[in-house]
């Protein structure tokens, strides 16, 4: 296993190639009773905005969970497995529901996974990337 903290300018290319290419994910979150809940979604990198987002509707539980948090966002991993290739980003995540973000999280999803069906009740959730885990295949 090994550790990268983002430096987003110098960021490795095997892990880069990798949170590019079409694999679908889990997120992990945290239960108001202390337990873990993971779901299936899709995550995308933005090295623009220096984040990760992932598109929801806003009546789901991972919703729920991070809003009750507080304004600096709660704290998430969101995990991607192919084969002995794995990779985990841990960080903090925050709701957002103004047009542009959720606007911005679809077109980042839209370059990653395909283009999503309107969804009035859509919403973004921006993680603040901490550091990835890795599998040694991807650690150069």
């Amino acid at each position: 296993m090994a550790l990268w903290t983002p430096g987003w300018d110098v960021f490795p290319p095997d892990l880069r190639d990798f949170w590019t290419e079409r694999h679908l994910c889990t997120l992990s979150t945290v239960r108001p009773d202390g337990r873990p809940h993971a779901v299936p979604v899709g995550v995308v990198l933005d090295h623009d905005e220096r984040c990760a987002w992932v598109i929801t509707n806003r009546t789901s539980h991972k919703v729920r969970h991070i809003s009750t948090g507080l304004a600096t966002g709660v704290p998430v991993a969101a995990c991607q497995v192919d084969g002995k290739r794995w990779s985990t980003l841990e960080g903090r995540a925050r709701i957002l529901t103004e047009p542009h973000a959720v606007r911005r999280a679809e077109e980042c999803y839209a370059n990653r996974y395909r283009t999503p069906g309107a969804n009035p009740m859509r919403v973004a959730i921006r993680i603040e990337v901490d550091r990835f885990l890795m599998s040694s295949t991807l650690s150069g």
